[in-house]
């Protein structure tokens, strides 16, 4: 393995090319509003965001090279980083902020979070994200180069220089895009064939299923084979042995939160109603513990990062006189985050008093310097970033109600400065595998981090207007969007404040995951399988053994790589596509167009027929995702 003093980045340190470009800033920043947007209503329907890193650099290879016939490969790559940051802002805030839409809706708070709230928490908790990683670049990515390998940064920079070589991934990007677009407007939009499938059986009160959405899928085929199988795992402990549980031995049984029997709750709702009365409580309980778990689990792993990142502080030396050791001068770095923490504090659109600041300023360093390391270690999927909003919120909450702060306006500030909070665990990540990627390519880090700055503006920009799009054409914890992470968050926030949970049931989701843990199984796959639906999980199970077939097909290293590499560029293609046309879909539906569009009722199918017909779809959007990985290599072979 390299040592650093002889390392030699792709682009040499005394050789100039364009960077920080007019093209690339325009094209990142597209890119993060369609990521951003994208990720939003993946991560609101499922709870989870994916990387948009490898996709951005892709495309950006696509425009860049063989439509403006120019080869920059460290202009791509400011594309990639800019383009990155709208996924990162995303998933901290649709893990948080649907709360307060959930609440207003219930009669909680007296007005919505406005767009400038959302817009203001979003810009802060980039952008301190971003200026509390850099500090940390020299000791964590430069000085221990070769011992933290940050898999996805690595990841991205292979894929840039094979981008060197040949361009052809944009246009598996764009294939996925352009028709996951167009089986999601013939699903949603049309409602030419059901979104759902479902399989009841008689006198057993389970239910399975599965959606036949694109993006689903797509999360099953990224996340691979073991993760899906761990969230299916706990959908089916929900789904076929939980609820079938609470029926036979509660049928007769009022039980809150619900007003009515359990027999005539699953009479007049099926399975889902029980879910939606119970198991959701359940699935809380062990999704709350299965961060926690995590966190602790990973807590001799934070304190050694925050203790070696404090000591390496001294001898930063940020100003270097190469170009790949320029970072932004540290004055600037602390009067912006300065100026960020006093914005927290004065601006009266965020609910957060001085006291709430300081608790950003602490937790949002100590989480920024761990999420650092820690995607360095074990990527950007496996960060506990949920584990440490959740640590943020049960502690913020009890500090505000201890310090007199209760009631709504108090759960109105936890809210809020979770977010900012979870913003900034996942920012401060993604910037540490950005930084990465560029230390291999010989990227300029100031410029890097500008482009940072520039990403977390456009995606904080749109992500209010996207929330807002979302909510009115669906509203949140919804059908459509069960917003799970935001609706747990509210769940603790409400449980501290108030007591109203039903505690049993949360006690008892908790104590599964204990039971899951000692199994040495992955806690926090398994319990956001028992907090969705059956459905949705299967749905991703699909693609997680879609993905375990392409690895086995090919015996080849090189060839079954590659195939692995165009299913996740296809699948990744699919997730934006979807999320694009959902979020064209709500505002068709704000109008009122869909009635308009809504082929499904004028043909007024069977019930049968309609299924066989969403089955048949299904299959197509599962053929195609062979076509486009483990057969692509052979069909170009024969060529």
């Amino acid at each position: 393995m390299e040592q650093n003093k002889e390392f030699k980045p792709y682009i040499p340190a005394d050789r100039v090319t364009p960077e920080l470009t007019a093209t690339s800033i325009i094209i990142g920043m597209l890119l993060a509003i369609i990521f951003g947007a994208a990720n939003a209503y993946l991560g609101l329907r499922v709870g989870m965001t994916v990387s948009a890193s490898i996709p951005a650099a892709v495309i950006s290879m696509g425009i860049i090279r063989m439509i403006l016939k120019k080869n920059s490969i460290l202009e791509n790559n400011i594309v990639q980083t800019i383009g990155s940051a709208g996924e990162s802002v995303a998933a901290g805030a649709i893990f948080t902020l649907p709360a307060l839409f959930m609440w207003y809706s219930e009669g909680v708070i007296p007005t919505q979070p406005g767009i400038l709230e959302i817009t203001l928490i979003a810009v802060i908790g980039g952008l301190l994200g971003v200026f509390f990683m850099i500090p940390l670049r020299n000791a964590l990515i430069v000085k221990e180069h070769g011992i933290l390998p940050y898999p996805e940064g690595t990841a991205c920079a292979e894929v840039l220089l094979a981008g060197e070589e040949s361009g052809d991934g944009a246009s598996t990007v764009f294939a996925g895009m352009g028709l996951a677009a167009f089986f999601k407007f013939v699903i949603d939009g049309l409602k030419a064939v059901p979104g759902e499938l479902a399989l009841k059986f008689k006198g057993f009160a389970g239910e399975i299923g599965t959606q036949i959405h694109p993006a689903v899928l797509s999360v099953g085929y990224i996340c691979g084979p073991k993760i899906a199988s761990f969230m299916f795992a706990g959908g089916l402990l929900s789904w076929m042995v939980l609820i079938p549980l609470i029926v036979t031995f509660g049928s007769t049984i009022t039980m809150a939160p619900a007003t009515q029997t359990i027999g005539d709750l699953f009479n007049t709702g099926g399975a889902s109603a029980i879910w939606s009365s119970y198991i959701r409580y359940i699935g809380a309980g062990a999704l709350a513990a299965g961060g926690i778990i995590s966190l602790i689990k990973s807590l001799p792993l934070i304190v050694r990062t925050f203790r070696d990142s404090m000591a390496s502080l001294g001898a930063n030396g940020t100003g270097g006189k190469l170009r790949t050791e320029q970072d932004l001068p540290m004055s600037v770095v602390l009067i912006v985050i300065a100026a960020l923490t006093l914005a927290v504090w004065l601006i009266p659109a965020i609910p957060v008093s001085l006291l709430g600041a300081v608790i950003v300023v602490i937790f949002g360093f100590f989480f920024a310097a761990v999420s650092s390391r820690m995607v360095g270690l074990v990527g950007s999927s496996n960060n506990p970033v949920s584990g440490m909003a959740i640590a943020t919120l049960l502690f913020t909450t009890l500090i505000l109600k201890a310090t007199g702060e209760s009631g709504t306006s108090g759960m109105t500030a936890a809210i809020a400065i979770g977010s900012i909070i979870c913003i900034v665990a996942a920012i401060s990540g993604d910037t540490s595998q950005d930084l990465k990627t560029g230390y291999l390519l010989g990227s300029t880090p100031k410029k890097q981090q500008i482009g940072e700055v520039i990403g977390v503006v456009a995606s904080a920009l749109a992500i209010g207007g996207t929330l807002y799009l979302l909510n009115a054409a669906w509203g949140f914890n919804s059908g459509e969007l069960s917003a799970p992470q935001a609706s747990l968050m509210k769940l603790i926030t409400e449980g501290v404040m108030s007591g109203n949970l039903p505690w049993n049931l949360v006690i008892i989701g908790a104590i599964i995951a204990v039971i899951i843990e000692l199994m040495k199984i992955p806690v926090l796959p398994f319990a956001i399988g028992m907090y969705l639906p059956i459905h949705i999980n299967a749905c991703i199970m699909v693609g997680g053994i879609i993905r375990w077939i392409v690895e086995k097909s090919k015996k080849d290293e090189k060839k079954r790589e590659k195939a692995v590499n165009n299913g996740l560029l296809y699948c990744s293609g699919m997730i934006a596509g979807e999320g694009l046309i959902g979020i064209l879909l709500a505002v068709v539906a704000i109008f009122g167009w869909d009635k308009v569009i809504n082929l499904g009722a004028m043909m007024n199918l069977p019930e049968a027929v309609a299924q066989w017909l969403g089955l048949a779809m299904f299959a197509v959007i599962i053929l195609l995702v062979f076509v486009f990985s483990a057969w692509k290599k052979e069909k170009s072979k024969q060529q």
